[in-house]
């Protein structure tokens, strides 16, 4: 009876408890972030892409190709996977945040994949009679990528007593599309640990 009571009583408290919310910052809203989750935050994202790029950077085989290569690459980037087990992993965050970055890097000229479709069907509306001659886009002036990047994300969770450790894998590769050789591939992980605490009444 008494636990009862005490139930009751702590479900009462709870139900009477206000909401309250504010703006905070990236960095403190990570910090309170992992106070209520062990998934993949906009942090992560942050991190990773910026430990691919640093890779990238020092990679030598990379380096090697670019000296051999006259003028910035041609980049296509096929969209990073998600093989994680969470259906709510933010895939099209982390697509678009390496896409911006490698476009701010002034290091490529990127193909644009997304909006490939969208031009074929603009290009061959124009070359149908329906926009003048002079002004229409012509098939076949599409610039071609030199390099190809793909990717993945998988993670690895282990459990006990309550305790979760999470890694994170993420894996990028890229190829030379002429020569179907591999220049670059690389692999950066995130640790998540959480301790799900048991209570009583």
């Amino acid at each position: 009876m008494l636990k009862i009571l005490s139930l009751a009583v702590v479900l009462g408290l709870v139900g009477c408890g206000s909401f309250k919310a504010k703006r905070v910052g990236a960095e403190e809203s990570d910090e309170r972030g992992l106070e209520i989750t062990d998934n993949w935050m906009a942090k992560d994202t942050s991190l990773a892409i910026e430990d691919v790029l640093k890779k990238m950077q020092e990679h030598r085989g990379f380096q090697n190709w670019l000296k051999s290569h006259k003028g910035s690459p041609t980049l296509f980037v096929a969209e990073v996977q998600n093989q994680t087990s969470e259906a709510y992993f933010p895939i099209d965050d982390m697509n678009d945040e390496f896409l911006n970055e490698l476009s701010s890097s002034g290091e490529f000229t990127l193909v644009d994949a997304a909006a490939r479709d969208s031009l074929l069907k603009e290009i061959t509306y124009q070359n149908d009679g329906m926009v003048d001659p002079k002004t229409a886009k012509t098939v076949g002036k599409q610039v071609g990528a030199d390099l190809m990047i793909f990717g993945n994300v998988y993670m690895k969770p282990e459990k006990r007593d309550g305790k979760t450790i999470k890694e994170y894998s993420v894996n990028l590769r890229m190829t030379d599309i002429e020569k179907g050789i591999e220049v670059f591939r690389v692999r950066t992980k995130i640790y998540k640990y959480s301790d799900q605490k048991g209570w009583s009444i």
